[in-house]
Formats: C-alpha cells, structure tokens, sequence
C-alpha cells in the first residue's frame, strides 16, 4: 500500500512507519469521490509491487466483511477492478442483471440491485490501484457525464499524489475504513428524547435499531419479549449473534441486501418451538431500523423461512468459497484449474506459491505450479514414490490436511524438509478428494510463518474439496482431448506425398465446442502415370462417429483410386459404401484427378463447396461447376465431371464449409473475402498462404465446425 497515514499503526507496519503521522491520503480521496457522485460505498485498491495483485487499502460506507472475497484481487481475475486496470478504462456496471452477466463471480455472492464504477488509479506511464463506487439499485442505468468527470479526475489525482508519494520514499502506511457506526448503548438519552424512547417502548411490535456492521444500538421491550433475549444481552452484538435460532446466513443476507441496495428488505423466520416472525429492516447509509412483529400467514412464512436444525454457517466464508467455486468452473483443463488457483484462491487466502500434485504408477508427478523462483524447487516433487515420508504424499495417501506454522514445525514432523528449503514460512498441504478418491494434493506456501486457525483450516479444506472436483472435471476433459486429437491424427495424413509437377499444402483445425474432434479430411493420392487424385471431403457432425465414418470414406476413395476408377466412378462407389453402411450421417466430398504434364484436372464434386482457382495471371475464379448430391443419400446419383486448368503457377484451393461459414456473415461474401486474400498472397510460398488464409477465416477463433483446407501449385 502506499499512502500517508493518520497514526493508525499496524503490527505488520515497519517501525519506522508507526512513528509518522500524516494525512489519510487515500481515505481523503475516496470520500471526496464519494460525496461527489453521492456514492454509498467504495472501496481503493492498491496495485502489490512484487506481484500482479490488487489489495484493498481502504473501504467506505460498508463493512469490509461485504467485499472479503475480492480483499486480494488477481489481475486476470473477472472483476471489475481487475477489468478497469488492465483495460485502462471505467467500468460501468449499472445493476444485478449486468452484473451477472458480466461478472457472475460477485452476482452469485451478492445477488442485489446496486450499480457500480471501477476505475484505474493511474498515471500514463504507470498504474498504482483501482476504486470502486457503488450506489443503490434505484441508480439511473447510466452514469451522468458528471459523475464520469468526477470520478476520473479524483482517480487521476490520487494517482498523482500517489506517485509523488513514491518519489518522496514514504513508506506504506496503513488507514481506518471510513464505516460509520451508531453509538452502542441503550439509554433513553442515547435515542433522541426520553419521550421518544418511551414511545417506541410503548409499541406493541418490536423496534431495534442496526448498525452498518449489524450491531444493535436500541431495542424496545416488545423487540426483547418476541424475541426472547432480554435487551442486555441485544445490545452491542449482532443481531443474529446474539439470537441462536436467527444464526443462519439467509437472515444475515438479509441485511446485507438491504444496506447494499438502500431498499427495504424482510424476512420470516420460526422462533422454536413454534412462533413465526416477521422481520422488516428499513435501511439508510448509517445503519437499519428493524421492525418485529408476529406472523399473521404460517405458510408464507415456511415458505421463505429456513427448516429448524439446519446448520448455521457464516455468510462470508459462504461467500468466500461461492465465488470461488464460481471461479473455478470456468476451468476446462488442468492448466485452467491451476492458473484459476494462482489467480483466485491464492491470493485470497494469502498464499505466495502453489504446487498442484497429481499421482500416477504409486508416484506423486506435479500437474502445475505457481509463485516458485527457482523450477527446480518443485521438481523435487515429481516422482516421488506415494509411500515416501513427505507432507505431499502423506495428505494423498491419507486424505487428512497438514498445515505446518513455520519451518521449524515442518522439520519437527519431517525432518529431511530441512534439507532442501523452498525459501517459504508456512504450508497448507490439501488433499484434493472427489468422488471419494484421492486426485492431488495442493500445496499452498506463504511468505512468513502463518497461524492457521480452526476457521480458516475448514475454509482451506474446503477449498480443497472445491479445486478437486475441478480438477477431477479437468483431467477428464485433457484425457478426453487428447483422445480425440489423437484418434484425428491417426486418420488424417501424417505428410503429404512429394509429387512431380505438384506442389502442396494442407491445413486442419478441429472444431472449437464440443469434443475437437469431427469428419473433415483430406488426402493426395499418387496413381499411375503421373497422375494424382486429390481429395477433400466434410462428413456430418464432429464427434467419434463422424471421425470413424470419415476414416472408412477415405479408406475406401484411396483403394478405389487405386485400382483405376475414373473420377466419377470413385464418387458412384462411395456413394454406395456409405448407403451399404447404413449410416445415418451424409457427407461432402471434392475429387480432383491432377494432370501437371498436360495442365489440367478431371473434377467431380458430391455437394461439396466449390473450390478456387487462381491463375499464374492472380486472377481468382470460384470453380462453381456442375455436381452431384451428397454421398449417403441417393442410390443412384449422377455426378457429372468438369475438366479444370492447372497449367503452371496455378494455385487450387480446396476447403471445407467451416472456413467460410461463420454466424451473421453470408456465404458468398465470406467467399470473395477468401478471393480477395487469394488474389492478393497467391504467389507467396504454400505453407504461408495456407496459414494466411486460415488466419483470415472469420471462425477461426470460435470454431462451430471443422475446417480443412488442401492448396495444390502447378510447377513449371
């Protein structure tokens, strides 16, 4: 953090650093900000200088507790702060449903109407941090032109105080959270007049006044007497502290709701044995008015109330794992799942490194790591035998987490650690379990000598049970991608024939969705005297049938022209291969039958796209001649043959419907566009073209289909 202190001290704070005081430089701004765009809170974030990290320095107008998930912010992280410094920009996000569109990470966790800004602190050359405000959920859906001013300008001037600071070498200073808060007592003379408070006392329905933290400051008798908690015991606690049968988060979130959206909230909930209340909380930016009263419809009230003997838990550590949990389901591979750890979990939980440990053949193999200097520290891990006396292989075998305090607590338990120190003070080993087995183990190390308490143990743990089942989900899915690349590889051509007269090129990218894998192909065939058959084909669907159709089609094009069949002959025999199978699927296909020494080509076409020319002139033309149907339809069709130049410097361009197609752009244009880059790169080597032109295809990116592309170059 870096900032200027108003004496507020901190045990982490240097010694020299709890002997200056000065003014609450960030403090001061975010309040400024604040009161300009009349803001309801807010939060400044400053930039960690040895990591890509965002930490909260300071928060105004609510409790931290509202934002414990996102106190150490991952830059790469979807929030906004993170957005606004990487993308150097304001973030608007103007209410719930944008805000769980475009960052369900926080939607899950706080699912209330609120709009918020997130901006960069920073300078043109530099960038120290992020604020965000928020404001109710009546906010207009824009931010006024105003408000953008305000908040930009305040930004870019804390930016430069803040970097005036770093030139002065003023050292990080820590400062107070702006959250105001009610006097906690109960006194007459404490609630106004001694006529109001005989007032409220005189009411039949219970009245208690919150503070922003939840803390009651006022109950009436008739609040004490429904509840059944005398009011010594309300006062100065929270309300769902200091009642047993109200400790559930779903009263808690409540609350939180209604301070965060400044709209009156309620809720019902069962006093045991038998008694329905009804609670409706009347917020405002200094705290809650709570209103008791009985139930008058039990039903409702069962409805929206939880069931007596569930058990209480605590909102922010529901939150806290929430929003990784929601983090975490975004990860495919096994790589996305470590990254996420670095990203999210890591820096929530204060962790400076991570190993991620797999286990196969009774050895521990490291599946990914983070934060470590020197590689050579975590290759220590990989091959360790599973029975071998290390905290790794322990928290594997046995399924129980170890948390080690400090390095003398780690060689106490496993005295050959000390032997090849990793440069940390404290370890978390968890074991990873899903569907009850052991996957991995993820170790997490921190900086110094780290406490673990009873509370952050279980939110480790469970953690852990939440990065294992991605992790499980993770290795299916990389298992399953490598199945399938390798099943393509195997039934596509591994190199292409060297050929006389002939030069050529071929590309295939699977598709983006679903398993990568489907029945597009590709294949040069040489036959007897000097000529070559060069196919191209696209068979419905990308999955393990379509790749299996599609093997047995380029089977059986290559053993027919092997054999002899003219053009038409090799499409009528497959055609009837494909009706003899009884496959439900159709299938695409081009043939050429190459003649380099007399400059041209024998084509048959079976509802395929129509390839391009490109003659030695650059003149583009798309061979859009005469064809059949698709193969595995009728029984017998006709596929009439087209003779094509291919004298020298002509170029042939055969693709499948997934380098042109893509959503919103139509065909034809999508088509002259391919011309156009044809025309222009012609003459460039094949192996350039054809990655130019695959660059180009408007899919390439988020692929629905496979794209599978043969360039063919008559030499001289």
């Amino acid at each position: 953090m870096v900032g200027v202190s108003d004496g507020q001290t901190s045990t982490q704070a240097p010694a020299a650093a709890r002997t200056r005081v000065g003014r609450p430089l960030l403090s001061l701004a975010l309040a400024s900000m604040m009161d300009e765009v009349h803001g309801h809170s807010g939060a400044v974030y400053l930039l960690s200088a040895d990591e890509p990290v965002l930490e909260m320095a300071v928060m105004a107008g609510l409790p931290r507790a509202f934002a414990a998930p996102w106190e150490r912010v991952g830059l790469s992280a979807p929030i906004p702060v993170a957005e606004a410094v990487r993308e150097r920009r304001l973030v608007w996000v103007p209410g719930e449903e944008d805000m769980a569109a475009r960052f369900p990470r926080i939607a899950v966790v706080l699912p209330y109407p609120f709009a918020l800004a997130a901006l960069p602190v920073a300078t043109e050359t530099r960038a120290y941090g992020a604020i965000f405000v928020t404001w109710p959920g009546s906010h207009p859906p824009e931010l006024s032109e105003r408000d953008r001013d305000h908040l930009t300008a305040g930004c870019r001037r804390l930016a430069v105080r803040l970097e005036r600071a770093i030139e002065a070498s003023r050292p990080p200073l820590p400062e107070p959270d702006l959250v105001a808060g009610s006097p906690l007592a109960g006194a007459p003379g404490r609630f106004g007049t001694v006529e109001a408070a005989r007032m409220a006392s005189r009411l039949p329905y219970g009245l208690c006044s919150l503070d922003l933290h939840g803390r009651i400051g006022f109950a009436n008798p008739a609040a004490a007497e429904l509840i059944g908690v005398p009011i010594s015991r309300l006062l100065g606690n929270q309300l769902w502290a200091a009642v047993p049968w109200l400790n559930d988060p779903v009263y808690e979130d409540r609350y939180r709701a209604a301070l965060l959206s400044q709209q009156t909230t309620s809720f019902l909930a069962l006093r045991p044995p038998g008694d329905w209340l009804s609670f409706r909380m009347y917020p405002s930016t200094t705290g809650l008015s709570v209103r008791i009263s009985r139930a008058r419809a039990v039903a409702e009230m069962a409805r929206s109330g939880p069931q007596p003997g569930d058990t209480p838990s605590r909102l922010v550590t529901i939150s806290q794992v929430l929003s990784l949990a929601g983090a975490l389901t975004e990860a495919a591979s096994v790589q996305d799942v470590v990254q996420l750890v670095a990203d999210e979990i890591a820096p929530a939980v204060g962790s400076r490194a991570l190993v991620v440990l797999g286990s196969r053949a009774g050895r521990l193999h490291v599946l990914g790591h983070r934060g470590y200097p020197d590689p050579q520290i975590v290759e220590r891990f990989d091959g360790l035998p599973l029975a071998e006396p290390t905290p790794g292989a322990q928290a594997l075998g046995t399924g129980v987490p170890a948390f080690f305090e400090s390095q003398h607590h780690l060689e106490r338990l496993y005295p050959t650690q000390h032997s090849i120190p990793d440069g940390f003070g404290a370890w978390a080993y968890l074991p990873l379990i899903a569907s009850g087995r052991p996957v991995g183990t993820c170790v997490l190390a921190y900086a110094e000598p780290h406490p673990f308490p009873a509370d952050e143990r279980a939110v480790l743990t469970s953690l852990g049970g939440l990065i294992a089942q991605a992790l499980e989900r993770a290795q299916l899915y990389d298992t399953t991608h490598q199945l399938a690349h390798g099943l393509q590889a195997a039934l596509l051509p591994h190199s292409l024939p060297s050929l006389p007269g002939i030069e050529a090129a071929a590309r295939y990218l699977p598709a983006t969705r679903g398993m990568e894998i489907g029945g597009d192909f590709y294949d040069l065939v040489p036959t007897e005297h000097g000529l070559t058959a060069a196919v191209i084909g696209d068979v419905q669907g990308h999955n393990v049938t379509a790749a299996g159709l599609m093997g047995q089609i380029r089977t059986a094009v290559r053993a027919y022209t092997t054999v002899g069949q003219a053009p038409e002959e090799v499409m009528r025999s497959t055609n009837r291969l494909l009706i003899d199978l009884g496959s439900d699927l159709f299938a695409s296909c081009l043939y050429l039958s190459l003649d380099p020494q007399r400059g041209r080509a024998v084509m048959a076409r079976a509802g395929h796209p129509p390839p391009l020319l490109r003659r030695a002139d650059g003149r583009v033309r798309v061979l859009d001649l005469a064809g059949g149907p698709l193969l595995g339809i009728d029984g017998s069709p006709v596929y009439p043959t087209a003779e094509v130049d291919l004298t020298p410097g002509c170029v042939l361009v055969l693709y499948t419907d997934g380098l042109i197609e893509s959503p919103g752009v139509d065909i034809e244009d999508a088509l002259a566009a391919l011309g156009h880059v044809l025309e222009q790169a012609g003459d460039r080597p094949l192996d350039e073209l054809a990655d130019l032109l695959v660059r180009h295809s408007e899919s390439v990116h988020e692929r629905a289909d496979d794209v599978a592309l043969l360039l063919l170059r008559a030499r001289g």
